[in-house]
């Protein structure tokens, strides 16, 4: 047996930095299996993105396009911008990870609200930056606070919007107004990985926002809404120096040929997907009318998900779900997300929630 090795050589930060998990895949006693807990795209690939992924696995023994040229030239066609507006990387995720490359180090500082997105104090500590968390107020960002968490120190602000994992948004006028007073040594990263499914017209489109302002930059996936989770995929839509860094600080060929026909056919098949997104919404409407019919308190959701604040009932109300086949993604302490599927999935869930003893009255 080998002796285990000093790990001096091991950066400190590593001793405190938990492993992402991503969400569980849980089989019931009947053999059923739903997982609503990774916010995934319950649709297959569309059959024309299926084949372009097809002929394209036809050039395996090659190196894929490095700068990913067809699929900027597409996504500056689609979104009305400049090309050299446009970097792409490994599912939104990896693109923020280049952009913490290319402004954070020690001493510095990112700003977020909390809870929001897990892998924003994964990504900040790995970077060498400070994390200044700024609590949600209702289950909404406060962007008041958050201003006032800026400092000479921060380089980084984020806003997911819609939130993850509350589902929650901002306004366009407070987003604006928010904006206004970020000073302009810092970068506002508008984490917008569930756009497609907003459908509140106060909530503004991040792509409306940046062109006149040099320190904004939107981020968007197509692992949602475009149903391509498992071949990650992500763009960034700021101005050229923020385009630039991304480009510089992302890992050669970070951005496989499959993923890049397949996001390429997705913007080509837009309309259809789209028809999938809308369906998503409808029952999105449906799941969380039903909660609050069944007495749940869920707060307006404008993601592909719904969010339980249960507390200290977290965990145990994700293994009730589990016990029925059906996977939700606890934070424990705090409450559950639950990712929409397919109406019979969704209907699974409903049945495990309606059957869970709330012992505390209304959640």
């Amino acid at each position: 047996m080998v002796a285990e090795r000093n790990s001096a050589y091991l950066r400190a930060v590593l001793g405190s930095i938990p492993a992402y998990k991503p969400g569980r895949k849980v089989v019931g006693p009947d053999g059923r299996s739903v997982k609503l807990s990774s916010n995934e795209s319950p649709f297959g690939p569309l059959p024309s993105v299926a084949a372009a992924v097809g002929a394209a696995a036809a050039d395996l023994n090659r190196y894929p396009d490095a700068g990913a040229s067809g699929l900027i030239a597409a996504l500056a066609d689609r979104f009305a911008v400049p090309q050299d507006h446009v970097a792409v990387g490994a599912g939104s995720v990896g693109i923020l990870q280049q952009l913490l490359e290319a402004v954070a180090e020690p001493g510095t500082e990112v700003v977020y609200a909390w809870r929001s997105f897990e892998a924003y104090p994964l990504l900040a500590d790995l970077s060498g930056a400070t994390s200044v968390r700024v609590p949600l107020a209702d289950e909404v960002h406060d962007l008041d606070a958050l201003a006032a968490a800026i400092t000479p120190r921060t380089r980084m602000v984020l806003v997911c919007n819609p939130n993850n994992p509350t589902g929650t948004a901002v306004g366009e006028a407070e987003l604006t107004a928010f904006l206004d007073r970020v000073p302009d040594h810092v970068l506002v990263v508008l984490d917008e990985a569930y756009r497609e499914y907003v459908r509140d017209p106060r909530v503004p489109d991040g792509l409306t926002l940046y062109p006149d302002r040099p320190n904004v930059a939107v981020l968007r996936t197509f692992s949602k809404a475009y149903g391509l989770a498992a071949l990650r995929v992500g763009f960034l839509i700021g101005h050229p120096h923020t385009a630039a860094a991304v480009r510089k600080t992302m890992l050669p060929f970070a951005v496989n040929h499959l993923a890049q026909a397949a996001a390429v056919a997705s913007l080509a098949a837009e309309d259809e997907l789209l028809e999938r997104v809308e369906a998503t919404v409808k029952e999105r409407g449906r799941v969380r009318d039903a909660l609050v019919a069944d007495g749940w308190t869920v707060p307006p959701t404008e993601a592909n998900f719904v969010w339980l604040r249960l507390g200290d009932d977290t965990l145990e109300f994700a293994a009730a779900c589990e016990a029925a086949g059906v996977s939700v993604r606890p934070f424990a302490g705090e409450g559950a997300r639950v990712s929409i599927g397919t109406p019979d999935e969704n209907d699974a869930f409903l049945a495990a929630a309606r059957a869970y003893p709330r012992r505390n009255g209304d959640r």
